[in-house]
């Protein structure tokens, strides 16, 4: 089964770090990105830009609607997905566990739906 790994926590820009500051935390998440690829089960993963790169897109009222800049006031934000592929809901929890951002943030677990491949179509991972 696919699980989408969300992490959300308050970005280093708003907390004041530097790059300096990040190292520690970018080299545990190149070793846990290197764990999940030798277990065979990363699919993919994406760091995002801040918050404040944001662009929404809505059509709610029936007239699509183009804002920049983020909407929610939270202190945490999404900040990057790791996409995995494990049998079941508690190795996606274990996997979740040894992510470094759970040391300053939160790790959402969300099931995948579906995907979509061109040579597929949309399906059930």
């Amino acid at each position: 089964m696919r699980y989408c790994l969300l992490m959300h926590y308050q970005e280093a820009g708003e907390l004041g770090l530097t790059e300096e500051d990040m190292a520690p935390a970018m080299a545990a998440f190149q070793a846990y990105a290197d764990d999940l690829s030798a277990a065979g089960v990363l699919i993919d993963t994406e760091v995002l830009e801040p918050v404040m790169a944001t662009t929404t897109v809505t059509a709610r009222n029936g007239t699509p609607e183009v804002q920049d800049g983020p909407f929610i006031d939270t202190r945490e934000r999404l900040g990057g997905i790791f996409v995995i592929e494990v049998d079941n809901l508690d190795e996606a929890i274990k996997w979740a566990q040894r992510n470094p951002a759970n040391g300053w943030g939160s790790i959402e677990i969300r099931p995948v739906a579906r995907t979509y491949a061109a040579e597929r179509g949309w399906y059930q991972p």
